[in-house]
């Protein structure tokens, strides 16, 4: 079986959200206004975290990260998506699609494994506060964060080499609006089937086994919340833990439709799913954080007063 000869294609052809010209416009300007939000929101979270004494907690040194993980996964695919809509024929080159490819596959995993992280911190701080400095320590923090790129690195690193490897001989146009694995798996002329299923197992392994740990993490919270004879204790863990459940819900919601979903040639539902994880949840993120989180508005309002007032001086 042939592969890693890419001769007969050069560059590809993204088919991008719609072929209709009357919607590329209006499109345009709706994903740069997400593509603004986004950045606003996520670097305005890094920021105020980064300024805020009272932010200087581990729960919120972890979405910062995460904040930097949607702020970099969002401009890996809105600013060529815009730029497509503004061209007639959306090319993109091999190597540039492959680039894509990998930091796409990296910052994915990245976000995954980081909300895990998250779920880990809240599992500490609800069910062993006596123990939650020493065990989520400053050290243990960056260990952890490190750890979560190191995990995405390698995951995009074999991602992109098996792709890269491929054969594309006919067809160029990827039935996409970026470069994907599976798209781009539908338009090889060298397929492993055994080697693809390997592929989809890890992809599988990394989303069902950050689900699962979370999953556990939150059977044990819940169970101490329930054993808490405290209302007020109650309330206050809930709400540590309701902004991170809804984003947790969101993006493995739609990660588990886009792969995992059965096999059809509907492209445009793919599309759809795949639009929340890649552009959506950036942008919600910083919103579900900050509206749901009580130290956050807090801070917030802080920093704002404290900017009106010493401009006012």
């Amino acid at each position: 079986m042939e592969t890693g000869n890419h001769s007969s294609v050069t560059e590809f052809i993204l088919e991008g959200l719609t072929d209709q010209p009357g919607l590329q416009l209006p499109l345009f300007f709706l994903f740069l206004l997400i593509y603004v939000v986004s950045m606003v929101g996520n670097l305005g979270s890094a920021f105020l975290i980064r300024i805020s004494s009272q932010l200087h907690m581990p729960m919120y040194y972890f979405l910062s990260n995460l904040s930097f993980i949607d702020l970099c996964y969002s401009s890996v695919i809105i600013p060529k998506m815009l730029v497509n809509f503004m061209s007639e024929k959306n090319y993109t080159s091999l190597p540039e699609c492959f680039v894509q490819l990998f930091f796409f596959c990296f910052f994915g995993i990245d976000d995954s494994y980081m909300l895990t992280a998250m779920a880990y911190d809240r599992y500490v701080a609800i069910c062993n506060p006596l123990l939650y400095n020493v065990t989520v320590s400053r050290r243990v923090c960056f260990q952890l964060v490190t750890g979560v790129y190191i995990v995405g690195a390698v995951g995009a690193l074999v991602h992109t080499s098996y792709i890269s490897s491929r054969s594309f001989c006919g067809a160029n146009v990827i039935h996409h609006y970026f470069c994907d694995i599976l798209p781009l798996l539908d338009i090889s002329c060298s397929r492993d089937y055994t080697k693809e299923l390997l592929v989809m197992i890890l992809v599988g392994f990394h989303v069902f086994a950050c689900a699962a740990a979370i999953f556990i993490s939150y059977v044990f919270i819940l169970s101490s919340i329930l054993h808490n004879h405290s209302s007020e204790g109650r309330s206050k863990a809930f709400s540590t833990c309701s902004s991170h459940l809804t984003a947790v819900a969101v993006f493995y919601g739609s990660i588990i439709f886009m792969y995992f979903k059965p096999s059809t040639s509907d492209t445009t539902q793919e599309k759809v799913a795949s639009l929340f994880y890649t552009t959506v949840i950036p942008m919600l993120n910083p919103l579900i954080y900050s509206l749901r989180n009580k130290d956050v508005k807090e801070s917030l309002k802080k920093a704002l007063n404290g900017g009106i007032l010493s401009r006012s001086v």
